[in-house]
């Protein structure tokens, strides 16, 4: 019997009709609005779709913090001047300025780029760190990675602060370097330079005309060269040379014997300011004593 009525337009027609009937009954009662219970305003969403990890509407995205970084008295802390107390009440009494402007608001945010004094003198957001290296050769003075081995892959370990080395030796040079994150250090003593002596071997024995041309002063490119000591090394051939100079980098030192008709064959710095390589083997560095850091203080 079902099979007949199936294949029968009356049998289809009967049922289609009984079929509107029951969808237009539904419209007339219930709005499509709320045909999805778990949509209606207010309802909650069904156990079952919680369980899928599913909703009915996603979350709202988390909008991102307009003003990322740290909090003005966390960075004058880390900068080893006080604590996050005391630099409360120097913020709160104008003593603190950001890129030029005081700033007495609690809960104030910075940028590591941001120009932070307290008192006239300009923060750094962590603790001034000084790292001594006995520099050995093969490594460039740079903190740049695409120049090979460097400087930095030697006092990676040093400290989490971001050092960078203060004046330079050659590639092939060797001896002490310092590093440090103080950039007031690093502002004064690039103005007023740090007497660094080196031992310096050249491809012949050097004139004692030379010697005294190097001690009056060299002009040379119109430029005046002048350095603070320079001798022969006692007890060894005159083509080994102690020179004292203030000048930051050390190509200045093969542009002097260059000038003069001289190669260098090895250049050692074995003394930076009132540091001496005494105890320090090559390859290896220390962290500077406050003993040390104020020596350079009284320079």
């Amino acid at each position: 019997m079902s099979s007949s009525q199936d294949s029968s337009g009356k049998g289809k027609t009967s049922g289609s009709r009984g079929n509107n009937r029951n969808r237009s009954g539904a419209r007339g009662n219930t709005s499509s609005k709320s045909k999805d219970p778990a949509k209606k305003k207010g309802k909650p969403t069904p156990p079952r779709v919680r369980e899928l990890g599913w909703d009915v509407k996603p979350p709202a995205a988390k909008k991102p913090n307009k003003k990322e970084g740290i909090r003005l008295n966390k960075y004058i802390a880390n900068s080893g001047i006080c604590s996050r107390r005391e630099a409360d009440t120097y913020i709160a009494t104008g003593l603190v300025t950001v890129n030029g402007k005081i700033v007495n608001e609690m809960g104030h945010k910075v940028e590591l780029t941001d120009d932070v004094r307290f008192d006239g003198r300009r923060l750094s957001p962590e603790q001034n760190t000084y790292v001594l290296l006995n520099k050995p050769k093969g490594f460039a003075t740079t903190d740049s990675e695409s120049k090979g081995n460097t400087v930095m892959d030697l006092v990676a370990n040093a400290s989490s602060a971001k050092i960078k080395p203060f004046g330079r030796l050659g590639r092939n040079s060797t001896g002490l370097l310092l590093f440090t994150n103080d950039d007031e250090f690093r502002q004064k003593f690039t103005k007023k330079g740090i007497a660094r002596l080196f031992h310096i071997e050249l491809d012949k024995n050097l004139k004692a005309a030379d010697l005294k041309k190097i001690k009056d002063g060299l002009k040379i490119d119109e430029k005046l060269i002048s350095v603070e000591e320079v001798s022969y090394i006692n007890n060894a051939p005159k083509k080994e040379i102690g020179l004292k100079i203030k000048h930051t980098g050390n190509s200045v030192i093969r542009t002097i014997f260059e000038h003069l008709g001289y190669d260098t064959v090895r250049i050692d710095c074995v003394t930076i300011g009132p540091l001496t390589k005494k105890d320090l083997p090559r390859g290896r560095w220390k962290h500077l004593s406050q003993q040390d850091i104020d020596m350079f203080a009284r320079l």
